[in-house]
């Protein structure tokens, strides 16, 4: 497995990251969900998948998740796009496929539209696009929508260990973000896991991203009794087996 290095984005943070560089044509990155980081089930299964094939695959750690620098709370989507985009363009070569989980599918196809020369795939697992406004915000009473913009912040109970913290900006710069209010222009190949007892995602969230992509090679799965995680051992195979598909096909448009 590859040993843990450290860099330093246009910003002056330091982002924390692993990578193999292999010998195939095309690389793989994954992008976590929101306070996740790059050591959960499915990167690093990813990883070993890429390790034995040969294949260049990076991960990473956004700005305030994991091992990087900085503090959750002062994280927005805006700020995670740059952290991929700096990890696109200073580590990586060549035609990649970017694989986004959750909110990392936000920042995947944000990517992807501003590297269109570069991102030739996505692999997109309960993909979260606009999640701040069209899932956290539309569910939010009004009592917690105004301590979030009266008083900066609010901590959102979560499933996964502490509370997730819900910042104002956060809030804000998501409006600013959103992609799923017009067609979604990406042509690649896209396959899309979704969990169908999915509850911070609901499958409708992800059906209308099916639908917004203006790409025709597109296909949704819909996995029966599948979680929000998908990180059961039938689940890593499924996504294995899509990014050998992905990887299959990227090679019959060469």
């Amino acid at each position: 497995m590859a040993d843990l290095k450290y860099t330093q984005s246009s910003e002056g943070h330091k982002l924390a990251y692993k990578q193999s560089v292999g010998d195939s044509p095309l690389g793989y990155i994954w992008c976590g969900g929101l306070k996740s980081d790059m050591e959960g089930g499915k990167a690093t299964a990813l990883h070993d998948w890429a390790d034995a094939r040969g294949s260049s695959y990076l991960r990473f750690d956004y700005f305030g998740h994991g091992e990087s620098e900085g503090r959750f709370r002062d994280g927005t989507i805006s700020q995670w796009t740059r952290d991929t985009l700096h990890m696109i363009d200073s580590h990586t070569t060549g035609p990649q496929v970017i694989i986004g989980s959750s909110m990392g599918a936000w920042t995947a196809l944000r990517t992807a539209m501003a590297r269109p020369e570069r991102v030739k795939a996505l692999v997109l697992i309960a993909p979260a696009p606009d999640f701040t406004e069209k899932l956290m915000w539309a569910r939010f009473d009004e009592k917690i929508r105004m301590q979030i913009m009266e008083e900066g912040l609010y901590l959102e109970p979560s499933d996964y260990g502490e509370p997730y913290e819900i910042s104002r900006e956060l809030i804000v710069d998501g409006r600013a973000c959103q992609i799923m209010d017009a067609p979604i222009p990406f042509h690649g190949p896209v396959r899309i896991l979704q969990g169908a007892e999915d509850i911070p995602v609901p499958p409708e969230h992800s059906r209308k991203l099916f639908d917004l992509i203006q790409g025709e090679d597109i296909t949704y799965t819909l996995v029966k009794g599948g979680d929000h995680s998908l990180s059961r051992e039938d689940d890593l195979r499924r996504l294995i087996g899509v990014a050998e598909e992905v990887e299959a096909v990227y090679g019959n448009d060469c």
